[in-house]
Formats: C-alpha cells, sequence, structure tokens
C-alpha cells in the first residue's frame, strides 16, 4: 500500500493576545489508497487547522507532512487532491454546470464529452434537474450535492471532506455515503471530518479521535468499539444450542456479555456449532463520550 497522506510529529501553536495556544501537538498518521479515514474531535480539537496544513493554507508548523510522497509545501502534491469545506463557497452568479466545467479547467483537465461529464456528476448526486438555475436559488441541501459533484468531477485520489453531509436530509446523506464508498472500491482516499458519528461507522476503515490538539487514537470503528463493549451480539448456526433470537432454521442472535463470551464460544465450539459474526454492542457515539470524559 502506497500512503497518500502522512503527517509526522506535526506541532502547530496560535499566538493571540500575546498567549500561547497549542492547536496541534505532535499529531502524526498516514492514509493509504483506498482508505476513508474519519477524524472526530470536539469544536476547537484541532480538526480545522490539520486540514489548513495540509492545504497549505497555514504553512508555520513544525514536523511533516507529505501528500503522494511530496511534501504539501509544494503546490504540484495537491495536484490530485480535492478539498471540500463545510461551508462550501461557491459562485452564486453560476449555474451548477458552470462550476464543475470551472473546476475542471482550474485543474487543467480537457474532455472531450465536458458537459456530459459534468451532468453525469450532478446526477449521480441528484441535482442534474438544477443544472441551469444560478447557485443562489438552489437549497442550503443542494448547493452541498453541487460542491461534492465540484469535487468528484476532478477524479481526485484524495478527497478531503470537512463535514460532507451538512444540511443534506437523511436520503442525501445515502446517496452520498454510496457515493462515497463506491470511491474508496475504486482505490480511492478520503479525509473526512464528520458529526455525524453513524456515518464514520458506516464509512471509515479507520478514525483518529483528536482533542484538545492531541491525537489520542486511531483505530478502525470496530477495535475501538470492541474495546469498550461490555455486551455482544452473536449470531450462530447451531442444532444443539438455540439460545436468543432464531433468525431463520437452525440461525440464531444472542447477547452475550464480554465476561460470560469466551465460555459461550468454547461451548458453541463444543457443540459443532458454527460462529457466523460476533457484533459488540456500542455505538462509536457512546465511545466517542466516553474518551472526552476520560481525556478532556
Amino acid at each position: 500500500m502506497t500512503a497518500i497522506l502522512e503527517f509526522e510529529s506535526v506541532s502547530k501553536t496560535y499566538i493571540k493576545k500575546r498567549q500561547s495556544i497549542e492547536a496541534l501537538k505532535s499529531v502524526s498518521f498516514s492514509i493509504e489508497e483506498g482508505e476513508v479515514f474519519g477524524f472526530v474531535g470536539p469544536n476547537g480539537a484541532g480538526k480545522s487547522t490539520t486540514i489548513k496544513i495540509l492545504l497549505d493554507i497555514i504553512s508555520d508548523y513544525d514536523g511533516d507532512v507529505r501528500l503522494f510522497g511530496r511534501s504539501a509545501r509544494q503546490a504540484s502534491s495537491r495536484r490530485h487532491v480535492a478539498y471540500l469545506p463545510e461551508a462550501a463557497a461557491l459562485y452564486e452568479q453560476f449555474t451548477p454546470v458552470d462550476i464543475l466545467k470551472t473546476a475542471l479547467r482550474m485543474y487543467g483537465i480537457k474532455r472531450i464529452d465536458e458537459l456530459d461529464w459534468c451532468m453525469y456528476w450532478l446526477e449521480r448526486f441528484s441535482v442534474a434537474g438544477n443544472a441551469k438555475r444560478k447557485i443562489r436559488q438552489l437549497s442550503k441541501g443542494n448547493v452541498q450535492r453541487v460542491a461534492l459533484a465540484h469535487a468528484m468531477v476532478v477524479e481526485p485520489k484524495l478527497l478531503v471532506l470537512d463535514e460532507p453531509l451538512s444540511g443534506l436530509d437523511p436520503v442525501g446523506r445515502k446517496n452520498v455515503v454510496d457515493i462515497l464508498q463506491e470511491y474508496k472500491q475504486q482505490g480511492g482516499a478520503i479525509f473526512f471530518t464528520s458529526h455525524v458519528l453513524h456515518d464514520v461507522e458506516r464509512i471509515a476503515d479507520r478514525f483518529g479521535f483528536i482533542n484538545q490538539g492531541r491525537l489520542l487514537t486511531t483505530q478502525s470503528p470496530r477495535d475501538l468499539m470492541a474495546e469498550h463493549a461490555k455486551e455482544f451480539l452473536v449470531r450462530y448456526q447451531s442444532d444443539a444450542i438455540t439460545e436468543g433470537q432464531a433468525v431463520r432454521p437452525g440461525e440464531y442472535e444472542v447477547q452475550v456479555s464480554q465476561q460470560d463470551l469466551p465460555e459461550w464460544l468454547g461451548r458453541l465450539n463444543g457443540e459443532q456449532g458454527q460462529l457466523l459474526e460476533v457484533k459488540p454492542l456500542v455505538s462509536l457515539e457512546a465511545v466517542f463520550f466516553k474518551m472526552l470524559e476520560q481525556h478532556g
């Protein structure tokens, strides 16, 4: 696997009213091809500073940041990076088609099928019906869809998304999550922040939890939840053991405590049952607040 983005011992201090504020404290992580990395933390934790550093909006920091193996201080390192801010600032007098065509030209991308390509992405984000309306005439949710299409139309290798699901209804969120999962399957990497932790669970391979400028952990949602889970849902097949709820003939789901899980699995194995799944019964949101309480 090739590292798309690398942060190595990155620190950033702001000086405000003669006071030093450490926004980042020796932050290190990396993202590889085809990986989705969710960046989670409360307001003021350092998420925006991290994004500004990788985009070279902030350049006076300690440590090293690399994009595709190049220093992030080199403009050429961001040739295959697309960024979507939380509040998309699109030219209000432009139409969605104008916005996407402008993106292609800014990236130096020439396509014979330029209009069809732009319309394809507007259709993917369910906003093609507004292709010829001015941005100022669109709802917040539709502007967000256009902004997402604007990011995807240039075929980036790394998507940097700051609250990409902001302003979208449940149908819109599902549509975007499905497109991002497809993008990931095709080898694209994603770095995104979100307060919608359920969506982090759905699409992130790993996430970093940051608080007060310090990166507390980088783990998969499943592994982290397994550490904090006290109850597990076990799905299994057995003729001898019929505990829990029958899902279908011969297949059951049962809730087992962390303490009893090893013994229960041993009994299942002894009865020659088949283990299908063990899932921790805890949400990423619950873990988030627990960690916040521990390190707040």
